[in-house]
């Protein structure tokens, strides 16, 4: 199945309680929260207080990604806040097993992250403790980049290995992800798709439905 996951990093923070309110009453079932701590990569987003306050304010799925130096730091704090999955990088921790592991125990959905340049390997030698596997489809760090289409080929050989292991995994993209090359990522295999400015840029709830049309067709 396909799952819409609008990123809050495109949203606008003066109006996101009225913004929120639309992906509430849009039925999509994921909201993405990315975590940046200026360390892992070059930018700083937003922590513990703004996702203790989009908990107030959505039922939805709340999907964070820690974009984060020794994200094992944080893991506690953040379910604690009410992140519903936790998604690490490969390149930022040093005890991987061990966080998955203890987001699990915390009631967690476990992602592994890797980014545009990271051999598929990395991600592939945990894919049987985790839920999810995110493909990086820009360099991570900001928001409104072009797509990578070199991802493409990553996306397809993750969810080759997927169904030939018989697992129930999704592969998450993020970034770059537009309209206009949603049907390919699709077809390669994604189907937990993040995209932030081609949601909140103009009419979010236009946007949506039109993003929905698409990936319930696939």
């Amino acid at each position: 199945m396909n799952y819409l996951a609008p990123s809050i990093l495109a949203a606008d923070f003066c109006e996101l309680g009225s913004q929120l309110d639309i992906i509430e009453q849009s039925k999509v079932p994921y909201i993405h929260v990315d975590v940046m701590d200026g360390m892992f990569v070059p930018s700083i987003s937003f922590g513990m207080p703004v996702l203790e306050c989009v908990r107030k304010r959505t039922k939805r799925f709340l999907d964070v990604h820690m974009m984060v130096q020794s994200p094992e730091r944080y893991v506690d704090e953040f379910m604690r806040l009410g992140a519903d999955g936790i998604t690490i990088h490969v390149e930022a921790c040093d005890c991987v097993h061990e966080t998955l592991a203890r987001i699990k125990s915390l009631g967690g959905k476990r992602g592994i992250a890797i980014n545009p340049e990271t051999p598929i390997e990395q991600a592939l030698a945990y894919i049987e403790e985790v839920e999810m596997v995110l493909v990086m489809t820009v360099r991570p760090g900001f928001g409104g980049q072009s797509y990578i289409p070199e991802c493409l080929d990553k996306i397809r050989n993750i969810r080759n290995e997927i169904n030939k292991r018989g697992l129930s995994v999704d592969v998450e993209i993020d970034g770059g992800v537009r309209l206009g090359n949603l049907k390919e990522n699709l077809d390669a295999g994604a189907n937990v798709i993040v995209t932030g400015s081609a949601v909140f840029k103009g009419d979010i709830d236009k946007n949506i439905k039109s993003f929905l049309q698409i990936m319930n067709g696939a």
